[in-house]
C-alpha cells in the first residue's frame, strides 16, 4: 500500500466517527493495540525533543521484498510514549510511514493529519509534540536515503 492510500484508510475509519471523545477514544485504542517497545530502545537518545511527554522513536533500516517480489530497503519504525493519546497518534504515523523507502517518506504529504481534525483537537504543546516526531521520522528518512 501507498502513503496515500493508507492515509485514505484512516480518513475514513474517522470520518465515521463524528464526536471527539469517540475519536480520542480510537487513538487511545490504537495506541494500546501497538507493540510495546523493546526496553532496549528506551533510551535517551531515541527520545524526542518537542513533546511534552516522553516518546521514543526507534528506526531500523531494512532489507524487504516489495509486492512485486523486488528487494527494496525500508524503514521500520516502532515506538512508545508514556501519554495514552500520543501512543496513538504515534501508532497512526507508524502506520502511515514505516516500511517505506527514505524517499517516499520523504515525498509524503502528511495531509491525514489535518484531514481527521487531528491538528485543531491538539492542544498547542501535543501538536507541537506531533511535528517533533514528523520531523524526527522525517530526519531518520534524510539519514537513511543514500
Amino acid at each position: 500500500m501507498t502513503i496515500n492510500e493508507i492515509q485514505d484508510e484512516i480518513i475514513e475509519e474517522f470520518d465515521g466517527l463524528d464526536d471527539w471523545m469517540d475519536r480520542y477514544q480510537m487513538l487511545i485504542d490504537l495506541g494500546n493495540d501497538q507493540e510495546p517497545l523493546d526496553e532496549k530502545y528506551k533510551i535517551e537518545q531515541n527520545l524526542i525533543d518537542g513533546c511534552q511527554s516522553r516518546v521514543w522513536l526507534q528506526a531500523d533500516y531494512v532489507k524487504e521484498q516489495d509486492a512485486d517480489g523486488q528487494e527494496q530497503n525500508v524503514i521500520r519504525f516502532t515506538a512508545e510514549s508514556d501519554a495514552l493519546i500520543v501512543k496513538g497518534i504515534v501508532a497512526l504515523l507508524i502506520r502511515v510511514l514505516s516500511g517505506h523507502t527514505p524517499q517516499e517518506i520523504l515525498d509524503a504529504d502528511l495531509y491525514f493529519i489535518e484531514r481527521i481534525g487531528l491538528k485543531e483537537h491538539l492542544s498547542p504543546t501535543r501538536s507541537n509534540g506531533l511535528l517533533a516526531m514528523v520531523k524526527q521520522m522525517r530526519m531518520y528518512a534524510l539519514a537513511f536515503n543514500k
